[in-house]
């Protein structure tokens, strides 16, 4: 049987109303090339459903591959997170980045319901650069934050001062992991670094992407 894979993208199109944002579309298209390689069937939700933004800022390089391009019409038309009614069909959740999940995904209480549903059945829960920003609001059946004692990384608070985005954010994303009881290990800024624990993934930035991908792949075999 073919694995099944829930990604979980923003519907956050503007930091403020001078600042749009969205979703970093190599985090998004990288992992799904992956997943697509394998034969996985993949599922594509968002806390308001329909066409997720793509922050134009991810396009800017000119480097983005054809293929990660053309995952682009993924993300037309989302499925609602609200219409996700069987949570078991799913082997894992992927939560890719860009600074439009920092306003969607922390307080949205159907993506807790659907992360912690997943992580206590000992399926996986990866999560790249922004991405973590939907774990932090999510708790256990008993209580206790997810990421508490757990090794996460996840965008570092000096990422985000060089990005120069700090002082437009909700919060900064490696103090509330920590805040949260994290054991947080962030390494330097925009390099490949991932880490395991049990059956959460999280990648640090866009270049952790594969890392955490090909990760959730080797799992699932």
């Amino acid at each position: 049987m073919s694995k099944h894979i829930l990604m979980i993208v923003t519907t956050a199109g503007k930091i403020d109303e001078n600042l749009e944002t969205g979703l970093w579309l190599s985090e998004f298209g990288e992992a799904y090339v992956e997943f697509a390689k394998k034969g996985y069937k993949v599922t594509v939700a968002s806390p308001k459903g329909g066409k997720s933004p793509i922050d134009q800022r991810s396009l800017v390089d000119g480097e983005t591959q054809q293929e990660i391009l053309d995952t682009a019409k993924y993300l037309e038309n989302t499925v609602k997170l609200d219409d996700i009614t069987n949570v078991s069909e799913f082997d894992a959740v992927f939560l890719p980045g860009g600074h439009g999940t920092m306003f969607d995904l922390p307080d949205n209480e159907k993506l807790q319901q659907i992360i912690r549903d997943i992580y206590e059945a000992g399926k996986l829960v990866a999560a790249v650069c922004h991405g973590p920003a939907g774990l932090v609001g999510v708790k256990l059946t008993d209580g206790t934050p997810l990421v508490k004692g757990k090794t996460v990384t996840a965008f570092t608070d000096e990422e985000e001062r060089a990005t120069g985005l700090d002082k437009h954010m909700p919060f900064l994303l490696e103090t509330r992991m920590r805040e949260l009881g994290a054991d947080f290990v962030g390494a330097e800024n925009w390099t490949n670094h991932m880490k395991k624990d049990g059956n959460l993934i999280t990648g640090q930035n866009p270049q952790s992407t594969e890392s955490v991908a090909k990760e959730v792949v080797k799992i699932l075999g």
